[in-house]
Formats: C-alpha cells, structure tokens, sequence
C-alpha cells in the first residue's frame, strides 16, 4: 500500500498493520490479537461481504456485544465501502424495526443470543436479506485467506449511520462521513497525549459512539492497544487496573461511583493511569473529589454527541474543572448563543450550545428538513443542549432543551418511551419525565392516567420489555388523576416532575 496520507480510519489501520504487523492491536479473555492478526479476520469479514454481494454504499448492522467480531466486521465494511450501523444490544423489537427498516439494511451481523429477537421481525422487514449471527453460520460465511473486491472509502464516503432520538420520538440516523471520524480523533489524540504506547482498557459498549468511535478508532490511528472487556464488571476493571499495564481508561460516571465503592471494600489502591475520561452523561462534582481522594487522579472530562463525536474537552495539562466540559479539542469551535435570536452570548450567560468544525456530521438520513432545522447558514450544528461559557473558555452544561433523560451514560427520549406505553390497554394518557438517581444520574419514571382503574405498575412494566431496552423501561410508574397542563393544553412537566418527586421521595 502506498503510504499516502490516510483517507479514514480503516486506511490509518491498514497501513499500521504494514508498519507493526506483529504489536499488540487488542486482547480479548485472555487472547492476544497483533495488528496483522486483526487485519486478516476483517479481510475474512470483506470477502465474504464480496462474495455475497454487498455494493458500495449499502448499509450492514451490527447488533453485537464487545468483541474481536465486532472490530474486525467494522473495518471489513469500510474496506468494502459499506456503511456501519450500529445498534444497541439493549434495543428490543420496537427499536430494531425502525432502525433496520429506516436504514435500509440489506445484511446484519448478530450476536447467537440475539437472534431469536430479530427472528420475530424478519417477515417486517423485507430489504433485510441476510441476518449473519456468531458461531457456526459466521464461521461459514467468512473467507479465510482469498482477496475481497472494493476499494478503500475516500473521505467523503458516507462511514456510520448513528441513530439518535429527536423530540419527535423517532430516532434519526446521523450520517457521519470517513473525514469526519478521522478529524474527530486526531484532534482527541492531540489533545489527550495519545500514542502507540498506549494500552486503553475499554469497557464501554462498542455500539456506543464513546466506545467505538473514541476508543477503537483512536487505537487505530494511534498503533496503541485494547484490553477490551465484554462488558464492565466493576470486580473485573478494578482488578484489570491493578495489573499496571493499561494506560488510559474511558467510563461514564455509573462506571466511577461502582470503581469508588469497589475501592472501599479493597485494600490495594491501582497504580496511577496516564488518564482517566469520563462522559455521556454529566459527572458530578462529589464523584470527581471522591475520586481524586481515592485514586488521587482528577478524571478529565468531555462532551459529545452522537451527530459530532467530541466537542470539548478538559485539558490534559492544566485545571480539569469538576462540573464543566473545558474547551473545544483542536481545530474544533463551540459557542453559546441565544435560543431564539441565536445570536452569540456573553460569558456566564446560558444559553443554547452550538458547535462548528471538520467532526460534525453531514446530516440525518433521509431527512433534509431536519438537517436544514439543525444548522445555521454559516455552518453551525444546534446541539440543543443549554449551558455557557466562561471568560476564559470552559464550557458548562445546565440543562436540555431536547428533554433528554440520561440514565447510566445512555439516552432516554421521553416521547419514545410515552409513545410505547400510549399502546399499553388500560393507559389512556401518559408522560415519561427524568427523575434524580444518585448512581444512574437520572431514571425514567412515568406518570399514567388509567383508562382501565385495575392496571398495575407492573404490568406497565412488562408491556416495555418486548419493546424497548432495558434502560429506558420506566423504574417508576405513577397514577393520577390529570397531568398538568397549562392554558394550551402542553403537558408541564417541570411541574410533573417536581410532584412525581414528592410523591416519590
């Protein structure tokens, strides 16, 4: 291959994997895998792809636990000009039915236990040819050793479709091309000291943006290595961190109140890591001091969204300020302006954030007006969330103008949930607001105005189980009389909450 400037991040991969063919790239349950060894199984992954017939373009899913598989079926549909989209292990029938359907997905890569839930859908979906799950029908479909046909994605090839939930309740796909997700790490690399001698350990779900995009793909680009985890096991991580060979971790703050109180029943402390991240949801104050007393890091911490990777950063040098996001990574703007004149504001004066630069994405799939909705004329992404910025640049999140729950590092839209349990019997008016969690940072609770006056909480409840993830099931369901509204008839959930907070304290 030709040692050209890379295009995307399979191209950085691929010629890492001629550089130091045999470094570590990852481990996985004891197994070792250099970057030659990764390589093959993702070309394994493309011929098959070819074989079968895939065309540049077209879009595979993954819905697949952390694995070896994972990685290498992700670089194999960039080297054959495919689009990922990835899909969260948690989603049920409701979600995956949309997803798959509204993407356009001609083939699926699933994890065996999975597959009897998307057996259920099949018949609904009938653009979805192929469903490929791990184990034997893998193994068949792989072809081990022969040459896959394609070419390597240029910049502006479309590289992942996100699905993330608007207000409508519908998630959009966000269309992020190969230029994207290369500026995005190398400006997170710049700015958090990342190199080839860095060992991430990475817990986080790879069909997470945090997970993928920041820590596979900046191994990648780096030549660094994984220890990659199924899952996070707060008894495993602990005991991974005081091995002393891993160098960075990535968690959201669930991750780091479990590590805190599994450090209370240890003896032995870790050894100091080069760094600590933490995002997907706000980290508190508290767990920040906690933290630092306990392990005596400061965690550095960052924003991100799902249309734009990372935002902002707290630096690596420097005051890592608890509560605030720091400032845009390089090469990147953020600024704060007002919601409805979206003209810039002054310092420490909230407002609505919005972000600029070669990391945002190019739009939502296909649905033009709510990409033309979401940028200014000169190019600026509406995050939608609120907060300001201080004199000298830190940026602070205060709230969501979207009503976005976040539970455990994972998005909750509530009219996603309101529009599952509107279709419960026995419910004849709903609302789903976020309630204060002191692990979780925030839970679902929904309150329910009863058609039928002999449904029960748990019946709600185990109508949502079939249809979304577990996460966004409501952990508390409230019956009343009438939601308040105002003279408009807009339910007033500011209201709601503060009451479901009383009833519920």
């Amino acid at each position: 291959m030709m040692s050209r400037e890379p295009a995307s991040v399979v191209e950085a991969f691929l010629q890492m994997s001629e550089r130091v063919p045999d470094k570590l790239c990852l481990r996985f349950q004891g197994k070792a895998m250099s970057y030659a060894e990764l390589r093959r199984s993702a070309e394994a992954f493309a011929a098959g792809l070819c074989s079968w017939g895939l065309r540049r373009g077209e879009r595979v899913a993954l819905w697949m636990e952390n694995s070896p598989d994972f990685l290498a079926a992700y670089l194999s549909i960039h080297l054959v000009g495919g689009a990922v989209v990835p899909i969260n292990t948690q989603y049920r029938q409701w979600e995956l039915h949309h997803i798959l359907s509204d993407a356009a997905v001609r083939l699926c890569f699933v994890d065996e236990p999975l597959r009897p839930e998307l057996a259920h859908l099949e018949r609904k979906l009938p653009g979805l040819e192929l469903v490929v799950e791990t184990g034997a029908p893998l193994k068949r479909f792989l072809i081990e050793g022969q040459p896959y046909r394609g070419r390597l994605p240029e910049s502006e090839d479309l590289a992942l479709i996100a699905y993330t939930s608007g207000t409508t309740g519908r998630s959009k796909g966000a269309m992020l091309l190969h230029r994207n997700l290369l500026a995005n790490i190398r400006a997170i690399s710049a700015a958090w000291r990342w190199t080839a001698d860095d060992h991430l350990l990475l817990t986080l779900p790879l069909f997470h943006m945090h997970g993928l995009l920041v820590g596979a793909n900046g191994t990648f680009v780096s030549g660094g290595s994984i220890e990659l985890h199924r899952d996070f096991s707060v008894v495993n991580v602990y005991d991974a961190l005081l091995a002393g060979s891993v160098t960075m971790f990535f968690g959201v703050p669930t991750m780091y109140t479990r590590l805190l109180a599994e450090a209370g029943r240890r003896h032995e402390k870790p050894p100091p890591l080069r760094l600590y991240v933490s995002g997907s949801a706000p980290l508190s104050a508290q767990t920040f001091v906690e933290f630092e007393q306990a392990f005596g890091q400061h965690i550095l911490e960052r924003y991100g969204l799902t249309e734009t990777g990372m935002n902002t950063t707290n630096p690596y040098d420097g005051d890592r300020r608890p509560g605030t996001v720091g400032v845009p990574f390089p090469g990147q703007e953020a600024r704060v302006v007002h919601p409805h004149t979206r003209e810039p504001l002054p310092p420490d004066t909230d407002g609505e954030i919005e972000v600029r630069g070669p990391h945002v994405f190019k739009g939502y799939w296909n649905q033009p007006e709510a990409t033309a909705e979401c940028f200014t004329a000169d190019g600026w992404f509406r995050t939608g969330d609120l907060g300001h910025v201080s004199g000298d640049g830190y940026f602070t999140i205060t709230g969501r103008a979207k009503e976005l729950i976040i539970s455990g590092g994972y998005n909750v839209y509530p009219r996603e949930v309101e529009e599952v349990l509107q279709g419960c019997p026995g419910v004849a008016e709903v609302a789903v607001v976020g309630l204060p969690h002191p692990e979780l940072g925030e839970q679902v609770a929904a309150a329910i105005v009863r058609s039928d006056l002999a449904l029960t909480a748990e019946e709600v409840i185990a109508f949502c189980r079939n249809q979304l993830a577990s996460y966004k099931k409501p952990r508390h369901v409230v019956f009343v009389d009438a939601l308040p509204r105002n003279a408009m008839g807009k339910i007033q959930k500011y209201v709601l909450s503060k009451q479901l907070g009383e009833t519920l304290r």
